[in-house]
């Protein structure tokens, strides 16, 4: 048999097909890219490389007064707490030496007029007041709502700044803020005289840690930092006050002015607004916002990566190709990782990751396709002729189809009925019915060698040759040949029974018994034959060695043999020692065991 007719697809049209199904899948990518779906997990994926040893300033450049639990508890009331309250904690900060003092808290309304003026009277320079926008979705129409700071409070020397944010499409806070007279820029401008970088509202946020990773005190220790911090602790820091509730921390839970960042994904925790402020702030002080790369940048990372597929797809072997998938992935991923943590820019990965691992799916696929196809030319061609394992040989790897073979380990097994003769004679002369029941003897036996994972080699009258180790690799095939011939002399009982029924009255026929010989050893293994015949057999003297130990059964009284090479390779088995005997051909004497449960 020749492998040459083999309908392969030219090299030319494959390599046509290839650039065609890149190119799809450059162009698909691309058009999701514009979607939520894959805005979103472009988000997901800078929310693992932004937090993955993120870039962090020398030193945190804000200390937060947090409004807290213990705080509640401590004041004995519960939130909005009375201006003149604020009032002295901008005093007792003062006097602790702080640089300047921001509130991320809205002072918009007129409370009791007394609280109002004590808050107004503490004013001045050093304070920083936040201020809110938001957009307001009516059945008429939109409307954008700016809320500021009380004029009193303004007019008194206090600055303020809009300290709304903006989320992404799926809630997570990735962004800069968008105001150029942003809470954060006036605190910077206030307390450096720097005013926010052109196109900072164009970045996004790098996260340092997630919640409390800021330095913190409470709100009521504030108030008297003698009786609970440090000496000098708050002197000349840039101090920020704001919400940090516990209870409203929780992702499930939601909660007042708490945001889902890039840490959330790893800490499943909310961020306070407070410390995202605080971030915001570093951020803009120590210049380690990150860029994001315009749109038409993301569509030519998409071609690229659709274009890389064809160098990943080139090897043949799965393995390798999988290999260089997963590292062209590897490097394209943390190329980006390189790029956001020294060049400060972000590039997603996720586009064109998508786009390198469908431009490879889809040549798999084209190449499975083609695969099948010559698959089922080899099934036609050669299924008539040969094993079906054969054939599945030969359709994974058409060399076979080659003459010769291979030296391997194997056991080979013998197994000869006993008392067929009388069988036959008893049956002579409806040779239709001697051949059911041979049938019916070998049926139940070959089933068993192969649910053993055997290879039947041949048939021979009543006599099966099978052996293990080939043409699949089998590492326990000694003690599967070993479990497969002691589950075909259980099933000799049930065979007698069948060819009792099957005999013709009045027939006298003893029941029938088999021997079986087994040897391990070194053989040579692959298609023997002529060029236009052959067979996927065994030869070597391994293999008579285990034809003659089945011809001793009979003699040594046993129904296995076993040589001593097939008990060595399974020691998980019982054997008893049957004999040394000599076997014709050899000169030394073989040591033959059986299975202690078999006589």
């Amino acid at each position: 048999m020749s492998k040459h007719w083999i309908n392969n697809m030219p090299v030319k049209s494959q390599s046509l097909s290839s650039v065609m199904l890149v190119v799809a899948a450059a162009l698909i990518i691309g058009l999701l890219s514009l979607t939520t779906i894959l805005r979103d997990l472009d988000g997901r994926s800078f929310d693992y490389l932004s937090t993955a040893d993120p870039v962090l300033p020398e030193q945190p450049g804000i200390t937060l007064i947090a409004i807290d639990e213990p705080s509640m508890d401590a004041i004995g009331q519960q939130w909005p707490w009375p201006r003149a309250q604020h009032a002295e904690l901008i005093h007792q900060l003062r006097k602790a030496g702080t640089k300047a003092i921001a509130f991320d808290v809205v002072f918009a309304e007129p409370s009791d007029p007394e609280q109002d003026q004590a808050l107004v009277d503490a004013m001045g320079p050093d304070i920083i007041l936040a201020a809110d926008e938001s957009l307001i979705e009516r059945p008429y129409g939109s409307t954008l709502v700016r809320t500021e700071p009380m004029p009193e409070m303004i007019e008194a020397g206090a600055r303020f700044g809009i300290a709304s944010l903006s989320m992404d499409s799926d809630g997570v806070l990735r962004n800069m803020p968008r105001y150029p007279d942003g809470f954060m820029a006036a605190l910077l401008e206030q307390t450096s005289g720097e005013t926010v970088a052109e196109g900072e509202a164009l970045k996004r946020i790098q996260h340092f840690g997630p919640a409390g990773s800021y330095p913190t005190v409470s709100y009521y220790q504030a108030l008297d930092p003698d009786s609970y911090l440090p000496p000098d602790y708050l002197k000349d820091q840039i101090v920020l006050v704001g919400f940090a509730l516990q209870a409203n921390a929780d992702v499930a839970a939601g909660g007042i002015d708490a945001f889902e960042t890039a840490y959330t994904l790893r800490s499943r925790q909310l961020t306070p607004g407070v410390e995202v402020q605080a971030t915001i702030f570093d951020n803009m002080r120590a210049g380690l916002s990150i860029g994001k790369s315009p749109r038409w940048l993301s569509l030519v990372l998409i071609a690229l990566a659709a274009g890389l597929a064809l160098l990943v797809s080139r090897p043949k072997a799965p393995m390798k190709k999988a290999l260089l998938l997963a590292a062209s992935l590897l490097g394209l991923i943390g190329g980006c990782w390189l790029l956001l943590q020294f060049g400060r820019f972000w590039v997603g990965p996720v586009a064109p990751s998508a786009a390198l691992i469908l431009g490879v799916v889809a040549i798999a696929t084209r190449d499975f396709a083609s695969e099948q196809k010559r698959r089922r030319e080899v099934q036609n061609a050669f299924g008539q002729y040969l094993a079906p394992e054969m054939v599945q040989k030969i359709a994974d790897d058409p060399s076979l189809l080659n003459l010769g073979g291979v030296s391997r380990e194997l056991t080979i097994l013998f197994s000869d009925i006993r008392g067929f003769t009388s069988i036959s004679e008893a049956m002579q002369d409806d040779p239709q019915g001697l051949t059911r029941m041979i049938n019916a003897i070998l049926t139940p036996l070959s089933n068993i060698i192969l649910r053993h994972g055997g290879t039947i080699d041949k048939y021979m009258g009543d006599c099966v040759m099978a052996f293990w180790n080939a043409p699949l690799d089998d590492p326990d095939h000694g003690l599967h040949a070993l479990e497969a011939a002691r589950e075909m002399l259980a099933e000799m009982e049930t065979i007698n029974r069948e060819i009792q029924a099957m005999l013709p009255d009045g027939a006298n026929v003893p029941v029938i018994r088999m021997g079986i010989g087994i040897n391990t050893g070194t053989c040579v293994v692959g298609n023997m034959g002529s060029d236009q015949r052959f067979d996927y057999s065994v030869l070597g003297d391994v293999v008579n060695l285990a034809s003659r130990l089945e011809g001793q059964c009979k003699d040594q009284g046993v129904d296995i043999l076993i040589g001593e090479a097939t008990m060595r390779a399974a020691p998980s088995l019982a054997y008893r020692k049957v004999a040394d005997i000599q076997v014709k051909g050899r000169s030394a004497k073989e040591a033959t065991y059986t299975l202690s449960d078999d006589r």
